[in-house]
């Protein structure tokens, strides 16, 4: 399975890549996460909200797999634990299909893509900086593999 990674932004800082690729080459083959960039619409003094939204949109639609299970980051979306998000991953890994995990840009998505998602996944209550978002979804994603797979990176 691959987890594509479509994240709306681009030219993170070297600490930011670092972290995001320390977390991510842990991943096996068989759960590998495939990071995807794209460019945040231009935000002109004339440029509506809904209309950047829309852009970043089908960008996104345009770089998006067929077939993949589609998951949304969103602050509405389901918060979980680590076991939880551990037992999402059983799940996506059983069922055969990729995922794509979207990441909007700094006004987040278009709720037409928001209501095309079989999931949509809330980090957090707290506003997070989009440069921290990668590696933190880098890192639990690991953490729920090798919570599947007994390894000792996690502790319960």
């Amino acid at each position: 399975m691959v987890i594509h990674f479509i994240t709306v932004g681009q030219k993170m800082p070297k600490w930011v890549q670092e972290g995001y690729h320390e977390y991510a080459k842990r991943l096996p083959k068989a759960c590998s996460l495939n990071l995807i960039e794209l460019p945040m619409a231009n935000r002109g003094k004339s440029s509506s909200v809904e209309k950047m939204k829309a852009d970043e949109a089908k960008r996104i639609l345009d770089v998006l797999p067929k077939g993949v299970r589609l998951v949304v980051l969103d602050e509405r979306g389901q918060q979980v634990t680590t076991k939880q998000l551990a037992e999402q991953l059983d799940l996506w890994l059983g069922g055969g299909q990729d995922v794509a995990l979207i990441v909007g840009g700094p006004d987040g998505l278009q709720a037409e893509l928001i209501d095309q998602a079989q999931w949509k996944w809330g980090l957090s209550h707290l506003t997070l900086p989009h440069p921290m978002v990668r590696i933190l979804v880098a890192e639990q994603l690991y953490r729920a593999w090798s919570l599947l797979n007994h390894h000792p990176y996690h502790r319960e």
